[in-house]
């Protein structure tokens, strides 16, 4: 096999959650595709989630639609069975899918954080004890976790000054957290051939306030904010064989960010 072979996902199954969202999984899903994969995009707006994949359809690339609520255990045992009765497998899963996060530590509630524990924290749990003891049965696959930067470093205060934004307390506390259990996925199905990792996003840039965006490429080193093509290889790398010896690790995809 050459090298650029390792990085074919022909045949393979891969789900990824939130993978008809604006916001890293709609690249994601459009990326596992380009490499040969058969993706089953589940998010929650179905009607957007078909229009989505019609049109990846039309690029002649292998996606099906499906519905899914991270805050819902019903709904991701229901999303498992649909896929393995249609496909009897499933080779990568991608967890991108995030509940709603807004506010910063004086406006949030526990009782918000409640809210997000449900769908950040237990829908990421219920995804993982889905699939993953499937791979293993099936002897391997490779499950990615989208996480942050703000997952292993804290926000800088000062790029919020000016702007009206704030950083969610709850995402950063979700996003390490999701860190650490991939690690503790990878130790414990490693020698079943399942491989963990995350990747690490830095700011996406997404028409936020002229002040904002200044001040963090001006702070990055690579001089600009991310977009949705700069996680394709990073995704593809990590669930095809051209990482097969690569788990439990974070990868950066942050432009330098987490380098200072």
């Amino acid at each position: 096999m050459s090298v650029l072979d390792s990085f074919s996902l022909a045949g393979r199954i891969a789900v990824v959650t939130g993978g008809a969202g604006p916001q890293f999984g709609s690249s994601i899903s459009e990326a596992l595709a380009e490499a040969g994969a058969t993706v089953v995009v589940a998010s929650r707006d179905l009607d957007n989630n078909r229009r989505f994949v019609a049109g990846l359809n039309e690029q002649g690339l292998d996606t099906y639609p499906e519905a899914l609520d991270i805050t819902s255990t019903e709904s991701i045992d229901n999303l498992k069975k649909r896929v393995m009765d249609r496909f009897g497998r499933v080779d990568v899963l991608v967890n991108s899918a995030v509940v709603g996060r807004g506010g910063g530590f004086d406006e949030q509630t526990p009782d918000y954080w409640a809210a997000s524990a449900q769908g950040n924290m237990v829908g990421l749990f219920a995804l993982c004890k889905a699939f993953v003891p499937a791979m293993a049965d099936q002897g391997g696959g490779s499950l990615i976790n989208i996480s942050s930067i703000y997952g292993v470093v804290a926000n800088d205060p000062g790029l919020y000054e000016e702007t009206g934004m704030k950083q969610p307390p709850d995402y950063t506390f979700v996003k390490g957290g999701m860190i650490n259990f991939t690690r503790y996925i990878a130790n414990y199905y490693g020698k079943q051939g399942v491989r963990a990792n995350c990747i690490c996003p830095g700011g996406y840039y997404n028409e936020q306030p002229g002040p904002f965006v200044q001040k963090y490429e001006h702070r990055v080193p690579l001089g600009r904010m991310l977009n949705n093509e700069d996680l394709k290889g990073a995704v593809v790398f990590l669930a095809s064989d051209a990482s097969r010896y690569v788990t439990g690790v974070s990868l950066m995809v942050d432009g330098g960010w987490t380098a200072l």
